[in-house]
């Protein structure tokens, strides 16, 4: 991710950028405007399995295979195409996740074949971990299936995100979801820049962690820690033993809020710096696991749990610069989250100045 090479150098990026949009696009975060996608029918691209898909006109029946899958088509303004989806636990932080048919077996996870297929829907989306048997199943059906790579990265993300409002035809939904995670990735980048960087364990459960080659990861740096996976040398998603745990000692131990407590053992929490002093957080399991445009929020989380004193001068730094002096408000937030019904995690432009402002002058102070 980005690092502060000089700190006149990072405010002249800024003001010059300012000028032009402080947005990018993928891999641009916070960085000189690049074009937006747009949206035109036929559409026709190659997905992940090699298959060249052809959608004639724009969708107005549209099945998402997994809950991600439904997080992003929810966050670009999509929801009401959406007439299949997982519905239950997975879900249901989306606002009227309830309303489409639920895709699903008894168990609520796996997806039935057969109840896509009576959905008679013009588009499925499906993430790279849906069945590609059953994509297969799905196409000798007749329907038009576009399934996504696995996400590897947050810019895979946002690039799924663009490509998501192409093949739906909500490009300026996906536009303004992607503007948005740029600013606020960009903002929280600049907040908790030169920060010492805490190591971070990613308790999955059964030992798994996120390593190398994750969004997850990404995750977990960008929000100002160090990824003790990726450091231990784990490849994308694998299990790591316990010795290897408290060898590396983690300064923080993260786990998903699905978990009552944390799937770590009692030796790795009394053994560990995180354990000893408390360093264990839960987090929103859906924001973190799910590759949409809401793992901004699990992002905020973590540098708001991992810098608090610099996450919370720059919160109080976008807020004094919420108003001219005659009270007017001179920024607007987007609005994308207001599909799922949370708020912002609070970085817009004037606080990513005001955090690269506040993070200049920690730089000057160290020196």
């Amino acid at each position: 991710m980005h690092r502060f090479l000089s700190v006149v150098v990072a405010l002249c990026v800024l003001i010059s950028t300012m000028g032009v949009g402080a947005v990018g696009a993928a891999g641009d975060h916070g960085g000189v405007a690049a074009a937006q996608v747009e949206c035109e029918f036929p559409f026709t691209g190659t997905d992940a399995t090699g298959e060249e898909v052809t959608i004639e006109e724009e969708p107005q029946r549209v099945v998402a295979m997994q809950p991600s899958d439904a997080q992003t088509l929810w966050e670009i303004g999509a929801r009401d195409k959406v007439v299949g989806m997982p519905v239950g636990q997975y879900t249901d932080y989306l606002e009227g996740h309830d309303e489409p048919e639920d895709i699903t077996e008894d168990d609520g996870i796996t997806v039935s074949t057969e109840r896509v297929i009576q959905l008679e829907p013009d588009l499925v989306v499906a993430s790279s971990v849906a069945d590609e048997d059953q994509v297969e199943q799905l196409r000798d059906a007749g329907l038009t299936v576009y399934q996504f790579g696995p996400e590897t990265s947050i810019d895979d993300v946002i690039a799924n995100t663009e490509t998501t409002g192409q093949l739906v035809g909500e490009c300026e939904g996906a536009n303004e979801s992607v503007e948005w995670m740029n600013q606020e990735i960009g903002a929280i980048e600049e907040a908790v820049e030169g920060e010492e960087r805490p190591t971070v364990l990613y308790a999955m459960g059964d030992g798994f962690t996120a390593g190398q080659g994750t969004f997850i990861e990404e995750i977990v740096t960008t929000a100002g820690g160090e990824n003790l996976g990726s450091t231990a040398e784990i490849e994308f998603y694998g299990q790591i033993s316990e010795e290897v745990v408290i060898e590396e000692d983690p300064d923080w131990i993260v786990y998903p809020d699905n978990f009552e407590e944390p799937p770590v053992s009692e030796q790795v929490l009394s053994e560990t710096t995180a354990g000893q002093e408390n360093q264990v957080v839960a987090v929103d399991s859906n924001r973190m696991n799910q590759p949409g445009p809401q793992v901004i929020y699990a992002i905020d989380t973590l540098a708001e749990t991992f810098h608090s004193d610099a996450y919370a001068a720059a919160q109080e730094g976008g807020e004094a610069n919420e108003t001219d002096e005659s009270g007017n408000e001179t920024g607007g937030g987007d609005d994308s989250a207001g599909e799922s019904g949370e708020d912002q995690p609070g970085f817009g432009i004037a606080a990513a100045l005001a955090a690269l402002v506040l993070a200049a002058f920690l730089f000057l102070r160290r020196r």
